[in-house]
C-alpha cells in the first residue's frame, strides 16, 4: 500500500480515519469527492457519521454541510444522513435516506446545474469551504495527486478548501494515471478566456491534481471498491425506445443534418440510456465520439467493439462486471478515455461548440414539451437536475426519453401539465417513448401537443389527453398554449388520492 504514496512528506501525514474525521469541525462546509458512486472517500465519511451520531445522541447536536460532484454511495450520503448529520446537501443526490430527510424538511437541499457549482464556490455564494475530503489513487514523488475513478469538483475543492484530507485508495487501478485531464485555465469574469477544446479527445490540461502540501492535514489509506451500478438487461420497453432513437438519428443522417459518424454523444445515467447505447452498438454508426458526464457499461461496450473511438467524461458508473473488465484493461482504455473536472465536462459553451447529441431521462413531460426531471407529484424531490440542463440547453439536438407509463401503468408520463418544470419546452427538441418519437423542432405549441399525444402517449391515456386538449382549445382561455387551469394538474391529484391516473 505504501507504494501508492511516493512522497515522503505526504507519507508522514498518514493517520486512521477516526483521527482524520476529528479534524472536521461542527458546522463546517465539507467538499467531498464522488460522482455517481465512483471516486468517493470510503473511510472518513463513516468515521465522521459515527462522530456526528454520538454528538447528536448526547444532546450536543453536530451537523455539517455536504458538497460533492454528484451522487455518491450509502457509505457517504446514507451514513451521514442516517446520523442526522447533514445541514445542507448540494448539488445532486440519489440516496433514499437523504431523499426522505430532504422531503421531510429535516435536511436542506440545493439543486444546482452541475456546471454551475465550481463557479458558485469560487464566487463565495455558498460560503467558505472549510474542509475537502478527496479520494485519489496515488501521490507522485513530487507530491502531485493522481485522481481516481471520478474527478467531479475535486479541483475546486482542493483549491478552495482551508484544509484537505486525502484518501489514497489502492483498489483503484494504478493504470488510471494519465487518463485524467485537469484544466487549470478557468477564471471568473471579466478575466475568462475561451476553453481551447474543439474535439472530445483534446488534452488541454495536466494528468494530476495539484495541492500545496501545507494544506493537507491528513492522509488515510484505503482499499475499498466503488459502489457500482447494477444495470438491468434492457427490457422490451427500453429496446423499443432505443429503436426509435436510432431511427431518428438515422433519419437525421439521411437528411444531411448529421454526419455518418454523428456528433459527440451525451447520455444520462440509467437503464433506458444504457439500452440506447447498446442499440448504437448494433446500429450502422461507426467511429463515434462522446462528450458526456458519465461512462456507463454501454459506452465501455462501444469502445470494446470499436464503435466508439473517444470518450470524454468526469466519472464512471459501471456494473461490477464492467469494473473488473476496466481494471484489467485500464492501460488500453487510457488511450480512448479522458476524465475531466465537471466544470469542463459539462461546460455549456463547450457543449454547444462541439454540437453534442444529448439524451436524458425524465420523470414526466406535458403535451407542450415541458419536462420534469426531478420531482414526484410536484413536491417530492427524487434526485436532482444533475447535468441534464447543461446539455439540453446547449446541445445540437436535445432528446428526452421515458417509458410512456410508470407504476405498472397507473401513471402516465405524458400529462396535461407537468407538476414541476426543470426543462422548458424551448430546450426540448425530441421526445421519445416506446410508443414513438415526436420531433418538436420548429413546431408551435398546438402542433407540439398533437404530435406528443399521438406519437408518445400510451394508448390507454391517449383519449383522455385528446379530450383535455380539445376542451382546452374550445375554452374561453384557449390562447397560444391552451390549458384548463382547474384541470391541468388533476391527473396528479387523482393519483395522490386514488393511486392511479386512469379514469
Amino acid at each position: 500500500m505504501s507504494g501508492r504514496i511516493r512522497n515522503h512528506r505526504m507519507a508522514s501525514k498518514v493517520v486512521e480515519a477516526d483521527e482524520a474525521a476529528r479534524l472536521i469541525p461542527a458546522g463546517a462546509n465539507v467538499g467531498m469527492s464522488g460522482f455517481t458512486g465512483a471516486g468517493y472517500p470510503k473511510e472518513v465519511p463513516g468515521a465522521l457519521a459515527k462522530r456526528l451520531a454520538e454528538a447528536n445522541a448526547s444532546g450536543d447536536p453536530m451537523r455539517v454541510s455536504l458538497w460533492t460532484g454528484a451522487s455518491t454511495a450509502p457509505e457517504l450520503d446514507g451514513a451521514l444522513a442516517e446520523a442526522d448529520g447533514i445541514e445542507l446537501r448540494l448539488p445532486y443526490q440519489s440516496d433514499p435516506v437523504s431523499r426522505e430527510k430532504i422531503n421531510s424538511g429535516a435536511m436542506d437541499y440545493t439543486d444546482i446545474h452541475l456546471s454551475h457549482v465550481a463557479q458558485r464556490v469560487w464566487q463565495g455564494f455558498l460560503g467558505p469551504l472549510d474542509v475537502a475530503v478527496v479520494e485519489i489513487s496515488g501521490i507522485t514523488e513530487d507530491g502531485r495527486l493522481i485522481p481516481s475513478s471520478s474527478v467531479g469538483n475535486n479541483k475546486t475543492w482542493i483549491d478552495q478548501a482551508d484544509r484537505v484530507i486525502l484518501e489514497v485508495n489502492s483498489w483503484q487501478s494504478e493504470q488510471l494515471e494519465g487518463m485524467h485531464d485537469i484544466y487549470y485555465g478557468t477564471a471568473l469574469p471579466p478575466h475568462r478566456n475561451p476553453i481551447p477544446l474543439t474535439e472530445p479527445g483534446d488534452r488541454i490540461g495536466v494528468p494530476h491534481l495539484e495541492c500545496p502540501p501545507e494544506k493537507v492535514v491528513a492522509v488515510v489509506e484505503t482499499e475499498s471498491p466503488d459502489r457500482n451500478t447494477v444495470f438491468k438487461e434492457p427490457d422490451e420497453v427500453s429496446r423499443m425506445i432505443a429503436g426509435h432513437v436510432l431511427d431518428f438519428l438515422g433519419s437525421e443522417v439521411r437528411h444531411g443534418r448529421l454526419p455518418q459518424d454523428l456528433l459527440p454523444l451525451q447520455s444520462g445515467v440509467g437503464n433506458v440510456a444504457n439500452a440506447v447505447l447498446a442499440g448504437l452498438g448494433d446500429g450502422p454508426f461507426h467511429e463515434l465520439t462522446a462528450y458526456t458526464e458519465v461512462i456507463q457499461d454501454g459506452m465501455l461496450d462501444l469502445i470494446d467493439s470499436g464503435t466508439l473511438r473517444t470518450v470524454s467524461a468526469t466519472a464512471f458508473s459501471l456494473s461490477p462486471a464492467a469494473v473488473e473488465r476496466f481494471n484489467n484493461n485500464a492501460a488500453d482504455y487510457r488511450e480512448r478515455i479522458l476524465l475531466r473536472p465537471q466544470e469542463i465536462s459539462n461546460h455549456p459553451e463547450v457543449v454547444r461548440r462541439l454540437g453534442c447529441l444529448a439524451m436524458n431521462g425524465i420523470v414526466e413531460a406535458d403535451i407542450y414539451g415541458n419536462i420534469n426531471s426531478t420531482h414526484m407529484m410536484g413536491s417530492r424531490v427524487q434526485n436532482g437536475i444533475g447535468g441534464s440542463g447543461d446539455f439540453a440547453r446547449n446541445a445540437y439536438t436535445s432528446i428526452f426519453v421515458t417509458p410512456s407509463t410508470a407504476k405498472s401503468g397507473a401513471i402516465s408520463t405524458i400529462v396535461p401539465m407537468v407538476s414541476h418544470v426543470d426543462h422548458t419546452e424551448h430546450d426540448v427538441d425530441v421526445l421519445v417513448t416506446e410508443q414513438g418519437a415526436a420531433d418538436l423542432r420548429g413546431l408551435a405549441p398546438r402542433q407540439r401537443a398533437r404530435k406528443i399525444i399521438e406519437h408518445c402517449a400510451h394508448p390507454d391515456f391517449r383519449p383522455a389527453l385528446r379530450d383535455y386538449y380539445e376542451r382546452s382549445l374550445a375554452g374561453s382561455h384557449g390562447g397560444h398554449t391552451p390549458h384548463l387551469l382547474d384541470e391541468s394538474l388533476s391527473w396528479h391529484v387523482k393519483y395522490l388520492r386514488e393511486g392511479t391516473m386512469r379514469a
